[in-house]
């Protein structure tokens, strides 16, 4: 297979066509309109707000429709919706349609974290079919033109698969794309993502696009990737952590270029400081974006000759000020280091048992206490 000329074709998601098949996984704390708009300015893509909560924002709260805002370079809109009440579902696409906050909504079925899967939610909830099917169906109905995705896992451990079932089933909801990130919610991030199921789903789904996520540490990934499993465009999660420009290495990839950028100290020093800009602004105030931007410091500068002394002050900056001072002690023309700053990045934790409502494998139909209880589940947590 010559993989340039058969894997660069742009995605097509509803109306939407991307001449990069590159999308920007929703990342809780991460992918903020500052995160956006920086990965932007490197490449091309889809890039997915922060998970939006259905209930949060049918109530409006304050912080939702802060995450919910796009800036006015941000072209197309995508948020990512998580629920697990078909008419609260139907409420917010119906609020997003009518209100014009989106061009494109992604349905969360993904997340591992156990206060959201011991109530029946995130990555738990396929496993209660029609429930599943009632979600997905009722978003596509409220969305009208807006093209509604979903985003799951394999299941819920390797005795528990859904996303066969569950992809069958928001095919013939009418989505318009499906994402697979190729771990179990049991897996949580560990170990090395299963890319045959990714091919697996390929085959089982023909209508509608389908997408690729997990272990894209690199543009020869997202590549390999779309080699190996015939899907139709890859999502990145963890591997842009620090590392923007990863969505630039990918489009020169997609286009069949070799060249890939890599940063001198001096130019990570300079996005990371732009990275802090852009969260003062998001925040609308410079002690915030600075407080935010700490968590993003060893991300940054992975591989590089940053001292640990240097690293703990970075990581403890009140102002941007500050920043410019501790950022103005480096040697702008240290190279790229190579290895070193390549790789995994984020926590990967342990693969572990998935909290699970009592009963809840007993069968695919919700029912009783796991109807009443699943409300608990729809928490402001995300991933997947």
């Amino acid at each position: 297979m010559n993989s340039t000329s058969t894997i660069s074709r742009p995605l097509t998601i509803g109306p939407m066509v991307l001449d990069v098949p590159v999308v920007l996984a929703p990342m809780a704390g991460i992918t903020n309109t500052a995160f956006r708009r920086l990965c932007r300015e490197f490449g091309a893509g889809l890039y997915v707000c922060e998970m939006i909560t259905s209930r949060a924002l049918v109530e409006r709260t304050p912080e939702t429709m802060r995450l919910i805002s796009h800036h006015e370079t941000e072209t197309p809109r995508s948020v990512q919706l998580y629920g697990v009440d078909p008419a609260t579902v139907r409420e917010a696409v119906t609020m997003i349609a009518a209100e014009n906050l989106a061009d494109h909504i992604d349905l969360n079925f993904g997340c591992p974290v156990p206060k959201v899967t011991r109530k029946g939610g995130g990555a738990a909830l396929p496993w209660k079919r029609d429930l599943f099917r009632d979600i997905v169906e009722s978003a596509v109905g409220a969305a009208g033109p807006i093209p509604v995705t979903v985003k799951m896992r394999k299941g819920i451990d390797p005795s528990h698969l859904t996303y066969l079932e569950s992809a069958r089933a928001a095919q013939g909801a009418g989505v318009a794309s499906i994402a697979l990130h190729a771990r179990t919610a049991s897996e949580y991030y560990s170990g090395h993502s299963d890319w045959d199921a990714i091919a697996t789903l390929k085959d089982a789904v023909s209508d509608v696009p389908v997408l690729g996520n997990g272990d894209i540490w690199s543009a020869e990934d997202g590549l390999e990737m779309m080699r190996q499993t015939g899907c139709d465009g890859v999502v990145v999660g963890r591997g842009c952590l620090g590392r923007p420009w990863l969505f630039g290495d990918l489009a020169a990839a997609f286009r069949g270029e070799s060249t890939r950028f890599r940063p001198t100290l001096g130019q990570v020093m300079q996005t990371f400081r732009r990275h802090a800009e852009l969260l003062a602004e998001f925040f609308e105030s410079e002690e915030r974006g600075c407080r935010d931007i700490r968590k993003h410091v060893a991300w940054y500068f992975k591989g590089y000759p940053v001292g640990s002394d240097l690293r703990v002050r970075l990581a403890t900056v009140e102002s941007l000020e500050q920043l410019d001072e501790l950022l103005a002690t480096l040697d702008p023309s240290e190279p790229y280091p190579g290895a070193d700053a390549e790789g995994p990045r984020g926590r990967a934790g342990h693969p572990k048992r998935t909290v699970l409502p009592d009963g809840w494998l007993d069968s695919h139909t919700i029912a009783g206490s796991h109807a009443k209880d699943l409300h608990e589940a729809e928490l402001n947590t995300s991933g997947g």
